[in-house]
């Protein structure tokens, strides 16, 4: 299989250290790309009309995208039940987990990409205080959920392992941990997995 990436992306992560963890990642080739948010790539837009990693490009030459679907894929692909319980509340609990930390990442990115891209004075103040808060919200929900945090890896757990690790690479709101004791105890724990070393964010 052929992996559409860049080191820096979380979503990218994420569908690496799900397949780290399952397993598979020998199984996998990536390919690096610098896609931008103004502008199409020609190659991934091949793979994925939105222009967008990650892309998955399996065997038989068809294409995955996004990560959601891909780690999904992956769970399936290595017997399903290994990162994403069968259908049950587990389950449930798991996808609204990895729902949260991906809502979280788009709010931060939106802030990162309206400080980064635009010019200064075009900046949106209004915007980056919503989004900011947004952000903040779902790292407070994420503090609350994660002393229930089951003992082996899943599909929730890797996103938000994700998201802390791009907060903290990028800091487009400072230093997060003040207040978020559970959440940053659980994840230097989860940080210290072999598919976490593996796969940290460099630009």
């Amino acid at each position: 299989m052929k992996l559409y990436y860049t080191p820096a992306s979380p979503f990218v992560r994420k569908v690496l250290v799900a397949a780290h963890e399952l397993g598979l990642a020998d199984r996998i080739e990536t390919v690096l790309l610098r896609p931008s948010p103004v502008q199409t790539d020609p190659v991934l837009s091949r793979e994925n009309p939105l222009s967008k990693i990650p892309a998955l490009v399996r065997d038989d030459g068809s294409t995955l995208y996004d990560s959601v679907v891909i780690g999904e894929y992956l769970d399936a692909l290595a017997g399903g039940g290994r990162v994403l319980p069968p259908v049950s509340e587990a389950r449930w609990d798991v996808l609204r987990t990895q729902a949260l930390a991906d809502g979280v990442l788009d709010a931060s990115i939106l802030v990162f990409y309206e400080r980064h891209y635009r010019p200064r004075e075009l900046h949106w103040d209004a915007w980056l205080h919503g989004q900011t808060q947004k952000a903040l919200q779902g790292l407070d929900a994420l503090n609350i959920l994660a002393p229930g945090f089951a003992a082996a890896p899943d599909l929730g757990q890797i996103a938000a392992a994700c998201a802390l690790g791009w907060l903290e690479f990028r800091a487009p709101f400072g230093d997060l941990r003040p207040g978020r004791d559970a959440l940053f105890a659980w994840y230097d724990r989860f940080a210290a997995r072999p598919s976490m070393q593996a796969t940290a964010p460099h630009a």
